[in-house]
């Protein structure tokens, strides 16, 4: 399993057998026992699993960019490697696809890309689309609404991961935090994921039904100038 949407979807399955467990143990236990950081791991989790998504969807739409498998985006034109990388070109073309991937991992991989901002300009490295407008079409939501909901998750989970969900407002005491709120947070960050994943697939057909065109166009060109000349020779 090496797509970057299969791993996405094994990913959020994870997430899935935790929540079956919070299920078990919350109906065999009293309500004495908390059982909701299993709750707020699961959101952790779903967000960690869109990160990685974007993260594998960016490094290999760049190695296919660079392979002349997909159009240059503006942004990975700027993508900066290090001199090192450039430098190899040089001497070993088949080295350097390896070098240019390291580089790409090392560069991102202090990076988060959970904000939609974030995972917009990851995307740009791949492809010019309008990401959230074409997302939200798919997900028949608006732009505005898949975007905010998607902030909120991330805030969410900045507070479960960096300030142990603790409310300022009374010391010691959490969050609350419910089985719908991971429920509803794995099937948007899903519908989101999948959405991605359906934009970049169907503009990468786009792009090999152009080629195609342009091919066999050039094809029909090249045999009508070779009956051209055919003729002119008979003449």
């Amino acid at each position: 399993m090496t797509n970057p949407i299969d791993i996405f979807r094994e990913n959020l399955n994870r997430v899935r057998a935790i929540h079956q467990l919070y299920i078990g143990i919350t109906a065999k236990l009293t309500s004495i026992v908390d059982a909701s950081d299993l709750l707020r791991a699961e959101i952790v989790l779903i967000l960690s699993a869109l990160d990685q998504f974007i993260h594998e969807t960016a490094r290999r739409g760049m190695m296919e960019t660079w392979r002349g498998e997909r159009p240059p985006t503006q942004a990975f034109v700027k993508f900066q490697v290090p001199l090192s990388v450039v430098r190899q070109i040089q001497f070993d073309s088949v080295v350097i696809e390896g070098q240019l991937e390291a580089a790409i991992l090392e560069r991102h991989s202090y990076l988060s890309f959970q904000h939609p901002d974030k995972i917009a300009d990851a995307i740009r490295l791949v492809s010019e689309i309008q990401l959230w407008a074409s997302v939200a079409n798919i997900m028949n939501e608006q732009a505005s609404f898949v975007k905010t909901t998607l902030k909120l998750l991330v805030d969410r989970r900045n507070k479960i991961a960096h300030e142990a969900d603790i409310d300022p407002s009374y010391p010691g005491q959490r969050w609350p935090i419910g089985r719908e709120d991971a429920e509803e947070a794995l099937e948007f960050v899903e519908r989101v994921g999948d959405a991605i994943h359906g934009v970049l697939a169907q503009e990468r057909v786009n792009d090999i039904d152009k080629k195609s065109v342009s091919k066999l166009g050039m094809e029909n060109h090249r045999d009508h100038f070779v009956s051209s000349g055919d003729e002119t020779a008979g003449d």
